[in-house]
């Protein structure tokens, strides 16, 4: 399965969002730079998750975007439907078209059941927890032992971990 490049910025942008919760709006002049993402790219994300209801906007000089709810009730997989469409690893079988008994039985044990378990991850993921993840491997992999608090980082956290988390998004 992969998610597209809309997929992927449109997830960034939900994170950026939620990681400046004391910016009441941020332009996405802004975003794109923290991002590194192109502006007018980001416009076409922001106007789906705008429509989808997961981000609002204010016009004007002190205009930008911010989360139209709290990141504890943004749900992954709706926001990458949104963006994507279905999130399937195989497409069903095209219409009209009748399959080998071998090919629908491969079908329903294998692509079946791996479609059902990323739908149920990514609809188990919140905005809230893939912020604090990606906190607490910021935090692994910045080299530091102890957080400003003195903390000691979050067990099992590493900067090959920080890897393949941004792999995903």
């Amino acid at each position: 399965m992969k998610i597209s490049t809309r997929g992927r910025y449109g997830v960034r942008l939900l994170i950026d969002l939620a990681e400046h919760p004391k910016e009441d709006r941020v332009a996405l002049a802004v975003i794109a730079e923290r991002q590194r993402i192109s502006v007018r790219y980001l416009e076409q994300v922001a106007v789906i998750l705008r429509r989808a209801g997961f981000i609002r906007s204010v016009k004007g000089a002190s205009g930008g975007f911010a989360l139209a709810l709290p990141p504890t009730e943004i749900i992954i997989g709706d926001a990458l439907r949104a963006l994507e469409g279905d999130v399937l690893v195989a497409d069903p079988a095209p219409a009209g078209i009748r399959e080998s008994p071998y090919r629908e039985c491969v079908r329903s044990m294998v692509y079946d059941r791996l479609n059902e378990r990323i739908a149920g991850l990514v609809d188990r993921m919140t905005l809230a927890s893939l912020v604090e993840r990606a906190s607490s491997l910021d935090w692994a992999s910045s080299g530091d032992t102890a957080g400003e608090d003195g903390e000691t980082p979050p067990t099992g956290t590493s900067a090959r971990t920080d890897e393949s988390f941004m792999y995903f998004i």
